[in-house]
């Protein structure tokens, strides 16, 4: 198998240089046949075979990265949750394999890095495209690697995304200017209209915040499918997950910070409490979601 090269600037930039590789990978025939033996004693082959129409025999990288970034209508999200995990098993490993594993999820998830890249670049100031997008590939990389597979509700590449955030979102928050917007304003943002790779990432988001009772919904609203909420969404599932907030608290703010908001009065009726409680609960949530975004004293 070819040696992994690891990641420098060029001047193309980081996502540009990705794609690149990934050209390289595909073409490369100890590549190929690692991810097509991969598959084989996954018994993941025929499954994945099917849904592309390929030959099992002819399995390579191409074919594993349609099977994690399905079409809508073509792959089941079972498959492809199925493949994903494969990966980040392997990825947990400590020879080339096992990096290549994690460049494979790297490339699967590059839609929803560059849409975080987006996101940070416009939230700090004082970054650049290239610099945000290194630090975020980094950062996949580095969860990849983990291999850490949640036992929350929700696809395995939201839960990817989740801890990838949260890791960029350390990084940068010892930059962040002392003024920064409150979360009270994320649902004035603007934000470009996201294409189809960024709807498919939002659809899996929020069907990790629906399992959890964060969004009244079960299909995404223009409104859930925007940057700025979906990233507010992530913090909440992620503050859940490693307990910093309840299951309560997230929706308190999840319910409230969107652009049809559940008022105080019938949420706390659904809580089974009042609404001068459930406001104090949404104000305390708030404050501890925002200490894990602050850098350690």
């Amino acid at each position: 198998m070819r040696d992994l090269q690891t990641t420098t600037p060029t001047a193309r930039g980081i996502f540009d240089r990705l794609d690149a590789e990934w050209a390289e990978l595909c073409e490369d025939a100890s590549v190929r046949t690692a991810v097509a033996d991969w598959l084989m004693t996954d018994h993941l082959a025929d499954d994945v075979a099917a849904v592309t129409d390929s030959w099992v025999r002819a399995l390579g990288p191409e074919q594993l990265l349609a099977a994690l970034r399905p079409g809508r209508g073509v792959l089941s999200d079972a498959l492809t949750d199925a493949v994903l995990r494969s990966l980040l098993v392997r990825a947990t490993g400590h020879d080339r394999s096992a990096t290549l594993a994690a460049r494979i999820i790297v490339q699967a998830m590059l839609p929803a890095a560059m849409r975080m890249t987006r996101g940070q670049v416009r939230g700090t100031g004082g970054r650049t495209w290239d610099d945000v997008g290194h630090m975020v590939i980094a950062a996949l990389f580095e969860v990849a690697r983990a291999g850490r597979i949640h036992t929350r509700p929700g696809r395995p590449a939201a839960n990817l995304a989740l801890d990838t955030l949260s890791r960029v979102c350390r990084e940068l928050a010892a930059d962040r200017e002392p003024g920064g917007e409150d979360l009270a304003l994320a649902e004035h943002l603007a934000d470009p209209a996201p294409g189809p790779a960024a709807r498919a990432h939002a659809a899996a988001i929020h069907q990790a915040a629906h399992a959890v009772g964060l969004t009244t919904d079960a299909t995404v609203a223009e409104a859930e499918a925007s940057s700025a909420r979906l990233e507010l969404l992530e913090l909440v599932l992620e503050a859940m997950e490693h307990g910093s907030i309840s299951r309560a608290d997230g929706q308190s703010i999840a319910w409230h910070y969107t652009a049809t908001p559940v008022s105080d009065a019938r949420a706390a009726e659904r809580a089974g409490t009042t609404a001068v409680a459930w406001r104090r609960r949404r104000s305390r949530a708030v404050d501890r979601l925002k200490s894990r975004l602050r850098p350690a004293a």
